[in-house]
């Protein structure tokens, strides 16, 4: 049986989180425990066995006070930049012989690991680019196969990420629907954390999952 293709996942979490008073968005609190965690363990419960995060804000901080297991914890000291330069110091710490890599935001509690796992099948299937869809339109997450890398890295400035390579190629990307099993929603606002504050214990919530560590 052929190995199964080897796709860690790169969770972006360096945000300073401006608009939500300063407080770094990898350690506003969602269902008792920081973003981060939550994030690290809806990926690994999806099928990413090998995970990296990009810090930034607050970087010692989140050190020591979330628990990341085994997570590669990479510092991007020009994190205020934005959300490309988060990206590019994750893809340059990849491991040697990913095959492709799964990105993640930190701020989007609702994506799940079943969003997760179908991004994996999709790559398994062949695609090299992929991005959950919801109702049709792309969102997050993405996977990015190897071969798109030094393009990814190249096309990261601001806060675009991966859009200016997802935008070249956009004829190859497999869009992935989630709407089903997952929520697109990122937390940018107070009012986006108090919406979904409130929906924590709704139905339309994602589904807890277990802390990276046991």
């Amino acid at each position: 049986m052929a190995a199964l293709p080897y796709v860690p996942a790169l969770v972006l979490a360096a945000g300073g989180g401006r608009r939500l008073g300063g407080r770094p968005k990898a350690l506003i609190r969602y269902r008792d425990r920081p973003l981060l965690e939550h994030a690290l363990a809806v990926v690994r419960a999806g099928g990413c066995e090998r995970t990296l995060a990009v810090l930034g804000a607050a970087a010692e901080q989140v050190r020591a006070t979330a628990d990341t297991g085994n997570c590669l914890l990479v510092d991007n000291p020009d994190w205020a930049s934005g959300m490309g330069s988060s990206l590019r110091a994750g893809l340059a710490a990849l491991p040697a012989g990913a095959d492709a890599v799964l990105v993640m935001l930190v701020d989007t509690p609702g994506v799940t690991p079943a969003a997760v796992a179908r991004l994996l099948a999709a790559h398994r299937a062949g695609a090299e680019l992929a991005a959950a869809a919801y109702d049709g339109r792309r969102g997050h997450p993405v996977l990015i196969g190897a071969r798109h890398f030094a393009e990814a890295a190249a096309g990261a400035t601001g806060d675009a990420g991966a859009r200016a390579l997802l935008a070249a190629h956009a004829p190859d990307v497999r869009l992935v629907e989630c709407g089903d099993v997952a929520v697109p929603d990122d937390l940018d606002t107070p009012a986006d954390l108090a919406r979904w504050t409130d929906r924590q214990n709704s139905r339309s919530c994602a589904p807890d999952v277990p802390l990276v560590s046991p």
